[in-house]
């Protein structure tokens, strides 16, 4: 099975986080998710975070800590999932035709996110420094 390194950007603002929906047609379609996307090989986290970030909503990103690092297992891929801070310059604008929402830590428990967020969702409820 086919193991994929996985960058996801936790922006926060003004005591929400910003999600993305996955399109049609696509692994997970129609969950919610922390923007983000798979590293190249040998492209290390930060860029990759950087560059998905521009790629998927036209802003800048300042690359922070990272939050978690998981793994799952789907049935059809594994992902090694990297969940980093992130903080944005400017206006998010999906670029990809994705739906956008800024939610509260409450909206964040009830959307339908990948099995992979499950731990990050629990870790950000339970921090109110966040």
């Amino acid at each position: 099975m086919i193991t994929l390194v996985v960058t996801a950007a936790v922006i926060s603002r003004g005591g929400c986080f910003l999600v993305t929906r996955r399109q049609d047609g696509v692994h997970l379609a129609g969950t919610w998710e922390f923007p983000g996307g798979k590293c190249h090989p040998g492209e290390p986290l930060d860029v990759c975070m950087a560059r998905e970030i521009r790629e998927e909503l036209a802003v800048d990103a300042e690359v922070g800590a990272e939050i978690l690092m998981t793994t799952h297992e789907y049935s059809d891929r594994a992902v090694e999932l990297h969940f980093l801070r992130c903080s944005i310059r400017g206006e998010p604008s999906p670029q990809q035709g994705q739906e956008m929402r800024w939610v509260t830590r409450l909206e964040l428990q009830t959307l339908e996110l990948p099995p992979a967020d499950a731990e990050l969702v629990r870790i950000l409820s339970e921090d109110r420094g966040t």
